[in-house]
């Protein structure tokens, strides 16, 4: 395993530097020793100059480091060259990044005007219209070719100005034959992006970075592992960095929870050299949050124990998400381990300030008792031995106050039981020890959501129990959260929402509280909120059902990527996606709210 120097000490990847405009005067560096930088990206017209210089600038007033703006057309395109001229004449330097997706004709006119340019190469000047057909080796060779002949003009463009280039993947969004040949799978998505890589590097160009995002946490780690495990695969010099990111994680707790599990399990795995948390909210509000998770890192990886010789391999396959296998335990009303949902643990003091508030038919519930199941507590440093474990249906954990990041404490535990030959089911912690004065929400939430969320991603877990957030009713909705979020359990609607930008056809945050409004009791059902067709059919890749902009005031209505109701007003597409929703017999009628109150406990 070559994606990351080791699972139990922190060891930031190394990787070659990246400059983005002029580091004397405002630029930025990516890569190297540098800190890992923070973007986003602004929201309006990108023909409105004033707006998108007024947006740019609020996003540098909050701490943004790099900003994006979408040029979806050449006009578009040309006016980038108006909109930098006013931020540099108002002594903003920050780098401006174009967003191009399907016309390798705007960015050749935004690479005069900015200082980098994302494509995405399943759609840049690659067929994407869903098609199933055979490729022969040679017609995907002539592909890749018209391909390369596409983007190479862009490649040597970059390299005469200077400017530095993404290929960003996303996960649902690959060309045809990339479909074709590899699925919409991780491999797929690395592949594609290699095919540029080789581009640019053909040129002798190197100021690109790779990005490969998702929706769901769990794909968008295995996409970063594998990239970063080829990368390593093809040598040194392909040592090239890193943005992370969790597309269209929504809004609110939901978006925060996504993002963290996605790029806080990379970071705390040394991978990662400039992140964005997509929020559908307003851009502004993405800063602090990358801040925060950035300051959580240090927090959840230190540790004084040096164990990275530890040379057993892991207990799971880091590239391919399976969870472990486990025996059963029975923890009275319910079991654990085996088949059975990830289940939520509470302490007593937890359970005696919730238990009265709890509605009789809540699907949040504490399914256990910390003090009532007997856990078998133990230290992983230690081999163990048929005494410390005598039979496999114990349910064990982490022992606290073990100079361990917790992380890296549960790895070790599941190696620990498949060198013992044990299948005990494992309860998972957010925690090993309480600092002197509580978490603030903000703080446990992405604290817990990262330590957990990474071992459900490496497939570990069969019970987890929040502690970091003080407040019980709210430990326990983070925990049914984190497993939601995580594609472990399923107890609300799941909501797929891109952040705004400039290609958007409708208000996103105003039309997903509205959508939520009439939709947030179905449970299990998962419906993508998409602002145009960049980021339609192909990037809410398994949503049930899908609401996208298709024109100006019309949307278009989706029943998995398959488009079934066209230029639908405004007005009324709410309802006639609940009309769409019912006639695939998904739709119940909403009974009075059975969830915990969100007041203070």
């Amino acid at each position: 395993m070559s994606y990351c120097p080791s699972l139990f000490q922190f060891q930031r990847r190394i990787t070659r530097e990246v400059r983005v405009g002029d580091p004397s005067r405002g630029g930025v560096t990516i890569g190297g020793q540098h800190p890992v930088v923070v973007q986003s990206m602004i929201t309006c017209d990108t023909m409105d100059t004033a707006a998108c210089v007024r947006e740019t600038l609020d996003l540098v007033k909050v701490g943004c480091q790099i900003v994006r703006i979408t040029a979806p057309t050449v006009k578009d395109a040309a006016n980038l060259q108006n909109i930098v001229a006013e931020l540099r004449a108002r002594d903003c330097w920050v780098p401006i990044v174009a967003d191009i997706h399907f016309k390798p004709e705007a960015a050749m006119e935004a690479v005069k005007w900015v200082e980098k340019i994302r494509v995405n190469p399943g759609n840049y000047a690659d067929k994407k219209k869903f098609a199933v057909k055979e490729y022969t080796d040679e017609v995907y060779a002539a592909e890749v070719a018209k391909m390369e002949e596409a983007f190479a003009p862009l490649v040597l463009e970059c390299r005469r100005l200077g400017r530095a280039l993404r290929i960003g993947t996303n996960h649902g969004s690959l060309s045809d034959r990339i479909m074709n040949r590899w699925g919409d799978t991780p491999a797929g998505m690395v592949e594609s992006a290699l095919e540029f890589a080789r581009v640019c590097r053909k040129h002798d160009f190197h100021d690109f970075v790779f990005s490969m995002k998702a929706s769901n946490p769990k794909v968008m780690i295995e996409c970063y592992r594998l990239l970063v495990d080829r990368l390593a695969s093809l040598g040194p010099d392909w040592n090239y960095p890193i943005h992370l990111g969790v597309t269209e994680a929504g809004e609110g707790e939901d978006g925060r929870i996504k993002s963290a599990i996605g790029i806080g399990s990379l970071l705390c795995d040394g991978l990662g050299d400039t992140i964005r948390v997509s929020l559908t909210e307003d851009s502004p509000r993405e800063i602090p949050v990358c801040r925060d998770l950035l300051a959580q890192i240090p927090q959840l990886t230190e540790a004084r124990t040096a164990i990275s010789s530890h040379r057993s391999p892991p207990a799971w396959d880091p590239f391919h998400f399976s969870r472990r296998e486990s025996a059963v335990a029975n923890l009275g009303d319910v079991s654990c381990g085996g088949e059975n949902v990830v289940r939520v643990i509470v302490t007593q003091a937890a359970f005696d300030k919730v238990a009265a508030k709890i509605p009789a038919k809540a699907d949040v519930r504490p399914e256990g008792i910390y003090e009532d199941l007997n856990v078998l507590e133990l230290d992983p440093r230690s081999p163990l031995t048929p005494d410390t474990l005598p039979c496999d249906t114990q349910l064990v954990t982490v022992r606290d106050e073990i100079d361990l990041p917790a992380i890296t404490a549960f790895r070790l535990l599941a190696i620990r039981l498949r060198e013992a030959g044990r299948r005990n089911p494992i309860l998972l912690k957010d925690c090993l020890a309480f600092d002197d004065v509580p978490l603030t929400p903000d703080t446990a939430l992405l604290r817990a959501s990262v330590v957990i969320g990474s071992l459900l991603a490496d497939g570990l877990g069969d019970a987890i129990l929040v502690r970091g957030e003080s407040g019980a009713g709210q430990s326990l909705r983070l925990a049914f959260n984190i497993l939601q979020a995580a594609g472990c359990r399923s107890f609300k609607t799941d909501y797929v929402a891109c952040p705004s930008c400039g290609r958007t056809l409708f208000n996103l945050q105003t039309v997903t509280a509205r959508i939520k409004a009439r939709t947030e009791h179905l449970k299990g059902v998962k419906i993508a909120i998409m602002g145009c067709i960049v980021n339609g059919p192909g990037e809410m890749a398994d949503a049930d059902f899908g609401y996208v902009g298709g024109a100006p005031g019309k949307i278009n209505l989706y029943v998995g990527k398959t488009a079934v109701k066209f230029n639908i007003p405004e007005t009324e597409a709410v309802e006639r996606l609940v009309d769409l929703i019912r006639e695939h017999g998904k739709w119940v009628e909403p009974e009075t709210s059975a969830v915990l109150p969100t007041g203070p406990s």
